[in-house]
């Protein structure tokens, strides 16, 4: 535009120029001046009129050239402009991509525990002799061996202020039976509406086991009182031992709700209606089952807590036997904090493992009725920086009786002491011994145990 404007004044000028030269010879003309200097001067203004188009068409190329030059200049602006728009959306919808990712990083919490030990096994049972004899057997299995009890892989989520998601594996192998396992241990979505109430759908952590786990501070080295499986002891002379294992499960699939303050006189409570089976086995039946507890800290350091269980532990199925209800009652006093813990748990159980009732032919059974309680003490000292010692003892009566009435009973005792040293912040050794003897009626139903060696526990 501005070169458009440039040329057409420079012609208007040029014309100007050329109409006074043309004008001039007239005006001499009439004052009476001679012909001949009249030719001279007009052949002079044909010849400068003559210059001055010739300059007219060179500026007027000149002005074509500029012209094009602009009209190019302006297509590769336009193109330019383009370009940088579409290399602005790109970056911005790459760095809204990059938001998300990081928004999704930034929320998720990968982690991993492994509960590992290396031991020596020295399992004995009582035979008919009388003896104790070094014998496989009741979960036992004789010998040195590396076994990867637990390791848990666990994937949390947190979607917004009140919702998130959870979804850990259980994972372990045993040297003594060459076995590996695989489990979904918890798979759920929370909605945390209030520190005093949390809803949790799905496979998650039971209120009685893992919170004891916490207060206890030892679990890579052995269960809590209710959790600890103690394999075989009921039955009859010459007959399988059956029963009795765990008297809980740690996790299980159902609707949890739970809530919590801190510091001192804090409350605590979780309600858990579950399948009754456990997370190895979420299968249906005609009822659930309920599990709840309260917890009260007088003192952030400490905690006085009782809880119960009621159900059919996911027996009540279509078409199967008559059933009726298992029930466990728990209570829990214990004092943690950064160098000394110690603490007592409790619980008493009523049918754990006869929720089916016998109506065949007598005389049934050598068990159609339990019942069993039980308590564990433990203490441990933080002596020094990463060094502590502990010790362990539990304690298990178990009752069982056959359809006329007739009652036997199981004694179970364990205990276990050593040392531990924090290698790392995540890497917990410990040096220790374990104990675990079985008494029963008779002596197909006894046997001793111990195992000593190094239990560690590595998280991430």
């Amino acid at each position: 535009m501005h070169t458009r404007l440039l040329a057409a004044a420079i012609a208007a000028g040029l014309g100007l120029t050329c109409l006074a030269a043309q004008a001039d010879p007239a005006q001499t003309g009439s004052k009476g001046r001679s012909a001949a200097p009249a030719s001279r001067s007009s052949s002079s203004q044909n010849a400068e009129i003559e210059a001055l188009k010739a300059q007219l068409e060179a500026l007027q190329a000149k002005v074509a050239e500029l012209e094009a030059r602009t009209d190019a200049q302006s297509e590769i602006n336009v193109s330019t402009g383009q370009a940088v728009e579409s290399i602005q959306k790109t970056q911005t919808a790459s760095e809204k991509r990059l938001a998300s990712i990081d928004k999704f990083v930034n929320n998720t919490k990968i982690g991993g525990t492994m509960f590992f030990d290396m031991t020596n096994v020295d399992h004995k049972e009582k035979g008919a002799t009388g003896g104790y004899q070094k014998k496989d057997g009741h979960g036992w299995t004789n010998g040195t061996g590396f076994d990867v009890k637990r390791f848990y892989l666990s994937v949390d989520h947190q979607f917004n202020d009140i919702w998130s998601a959870n979804l850990t594996t259980d994972f372990q192998y045993a040297s003594g039976v060459s076995a590996t396992e695989l489990y979904v241990k918890k798979a759920y979505v929370q909605g945390k509406f209030d520190p005093l109430f949390a809803v949790r759908v799905g496979a998650a952590d039971m209120p009685w086991i893992p919170y004891a786990e916490k207060w206890y501070g030892y679990r890579f080295l052995e269960n809590t009182l209710i959790d600890r499986t103690v394999d075989g002891g009921r039955g009859a002379t010459g007959s399988a031992a059956a029963g009795f294992g765990s008297f809980g499960t740690s996790s299980d699939w159902g609707l949890h709700a739970l809530g919590a303050t801190t510091g001192d006189n804090a409350f605590n409570y979780q309600l858990s209606v579950v399948n009754g089976r456990g997370y190895k086995n979420p299968s249906r039946s005609n009822s659930v089952d309920v599990e709840g507890r309260v917890g009260y800290q007088p003192v952030e350091q400490m905690v006085i807590a009782v809880g119960g269980y009621t159900g059919k532990r996911g027996n009540d199925v279509q078409g199967g036997a008559p059933t009726r209800n298992a029930t466990r009652g728990d209570a829990l006093v214990a004092w943690r904090d950064k160098s000394f813990g110690i603490g007592a748990e409790y619980f008493s159980a009523n049918n754990w493992d006869d929720v089916l009732k016998y109506n065949g032919p007598r005389p049934g059974p050598a068990a159609v009725k339990d019942d069993a309680d039980g308590y564990s003490v433990f203490a441990d000292w933080t002596f020094m920086p990463q060094w502590a010692v502990f010790a362990r003892y539990d304690s298990i009566d178990y009752k069982y009786k056959n359809l006329a009435g007739s009652k036997n009973k199981l004694e179970n005792t364990y205990y276990n002491a050593g040392v531990a040293y924090d290698v790392i912040k995540n890497l917990r050794l410990a040096l220790a011994w374990k104990h675990d003897e079985l008494k029963g009626p008779n002596s197909a139903f006894r046997y001793k145990t111990n195992e000593i060696g190094f239990w560690g526990m590595l998280s991430y």
